[in-house]
């Protein structure tokens, strides 16, 4: 970590420090912004005390980010078109990661001081869809263009789709368990049980349901909100060091062959399947000479793009030994390559089996530019772990008592985070982000529709509101700040 600060100047190094504190920021608030979500079912049923529920809940989110790997990390960069990504200088990469953040903090701060279950994951996905919005307005880019659309679209599917399945699925595990045991104690509110059986604490089963479920969803809240601060880190250290962080310097001569090796296949691929996808790449009709001086993705020039590429690495078995511009470089064709396939791989035409090996050289093709340095994963993790242990009461009353007419009662509070925990450990396992508030919220309010309790109206529209708001809110001040930023260095 050391490297990262050597040779900068100072006004970079400034720059750099100030998007670190940032991004970790917004994991910090992120930490206790949707802790409440995790925790609340554990702490409003009494199952845990508050200071050793919001403490574990800190240490298994922790934990979620160590092991959650970087898929929907990358998710969230891809956001971005690839143009973008494959362009950004100092200046620019400053100016953009500033912008979201900002944006993304303070619609964060503000619905955590009312105690509304916003979400995060939709706060940070509007901001990035702002920032390349803006940026296709500012350079005339076609708005089709200024967003990577497909990865949104797939994206707002899985923030849209995880709430109903989390509403729908949490009902019905409920449901499912009056059925089983219709007299148990699990149905009673944590004030029925007081009053009616002189006890605090939930019967013995149902707490430790309740408990190992609100760790899990403690867990792969951290695995998946965990992802969106390394892959903004990302974001960060390529933007304003590109040198050092465009490849994975650590990448081993094995990895970078299975780079190089991947480029020859994916020739060979389009080469295979020149009938279906020779008038789409242009094939045999592009040299290496034709590649323009300003590099732009285009799926016709993918064949000069993979010589080029080929000849970059002919014969390289360490990063270090490239050129700092030729790493830039050599990331800008893989990225290119990538995306080109990614196009392709959605072309009608091509069998499945054809597909799947496809996908398997992209991974191939992206091993060493879709990483995170542990550092960065560590300083995610104590950020989200420690913000997790700060802010979390005044979401834990809206989500135990104000969505329903009447009390959670254990079994309630057991089927939404269920739910939660395999709705959310289900997206980490297809790299797709989602809302542990949405979905925890939503869980809630299905089985307070399954058990007859009828829902509050003004939390119930508060909640849609944040939900409904939250993406144009973000996206808005995003671009707005972003329009600033690039005026002012421009």
């Amino acid at each position: 970590m050391i490297d990262l600060f050597s040779g900068l100047d100072a006004w970079v190094l400034v720059s750099l420090l100030l998007a670190l504190t940032f991004v970790l920021a917004f994991e910090f608030i992120n930490g206790f912004h949707d802790t409440a979500n995790a925790v609340a079912t554990v702490i409003y049923t009494k199952a845990m005390p508050p200071h050793l529920a919001v403490f574990f809940s800190g240490v298994f989110n922790f934990f979620g980010v160590l092991l959650g790997g970087v898929g929907v990390a990358y998710a969230i960069v891809h956001l971005l078109p690839v143009e973008l990504l494959i362009n950004v200088n100092t200046g620019h990469g400053l100016a953009m990661v500033f912008s979201l953040l900002a944006a993304a903090i303070t619609w964060n701060l503000g619905t955590w001081y009312f105690g509304i279950p916003a979400s995060s994951s939709h706060t940070l996905i509007g901001s990035i869809l702002g920032v390349g919005l803006a940026n296709a307005l500012i350079n005339d880019i076609p708005l089709g263009d200024g967003v990577n659309w497909q990865k949104a679209i797939d994206i707002a599917m899985s923030l849209v789709v995880s709430p109903m399945a989390g509403f729908a699925v949490a009902a019905l595990v409920l449901l499912g368990l009056k059925w089983w045991r219709p007299l148990s104690k699990m149905h009673k509110t944590p004030e029925q049980r007081r009053k009616l059986d002189d006890k605090k604490h939930p019967p013995f089963w149902n707490r430790l349901v309740l408990v190992v479920s609100a760790m899990g969803v403690s867990f792969v809240h951290g695995s998946n909100d965990g992802q969106k601060g390394i892959g903004l880190i990302m974001l960060v250290l390529i933007g304003i060091v590109p040198a050092k962080f465009v490849l994975d310097l650590n990448s081993t001569t094995y990895q970078i062959e299975r780079t190089r090796d991947a480029t020859l296949h994916m020739s060979q691929f389009y080469e295979r399947n020149a009938a279906t996808l020779g008038e789409f790449l242009a094939l045999g009709k592009v040299k290496a000479s034709d590649l323009p001086e300003q590099f732009s993705c285009n799926p016709q020039q993918t064949e000069p793009t993979i010589a080029a590429l080929q000849t970059s690495l002919q014969g390289v078995t360490d990063y270090h030994s490239l050129a700092a511009e030729k790493r830039v470089e050599v990331r800008r064709y893989l990225l290119c390559l990538d995306d080109t396939a990614k196009k392709v791989g959605k072309l009608p035409g091509l069998e499945a089996r054809e597909k799947a090996d496809l996908e398997k050289l992209r991974k191939d093709l992206t091993a060493t530019t879709e990483y995170a340095p542990f550092w960065v994963i560590v300083a995610v993790a104590l950020a989200l772990g420690l913000g997790t242990m700060v802010g979390w009461k005044r979401v834990v009353l809206t989500v135990g008592e104000k969505i329903g007419k009447q009390g959670m009662t254990y079994a309630q509070g057991m089927s939404a985070q269920i739910t939660a925990a395999c709705a959310i450990g289900m997206a980490n396992v297809f790299a797709l982000p989602v809302s542990t508030t949405h979905v925890l919220s939503s869980g809630v309010a299905g089985t307070m529709v399954a058990n007859k309790s009828g829902l509050q109206g003004g939390t119930v529209k508060t909640i849609l509101m944040a939900w409904v708001l939250t993406l144009p809110a973000s996206m808005g001040l995003a671009a707005g700040l972003f329009w600033l930023a690039s005026k002012a260095i421009g």
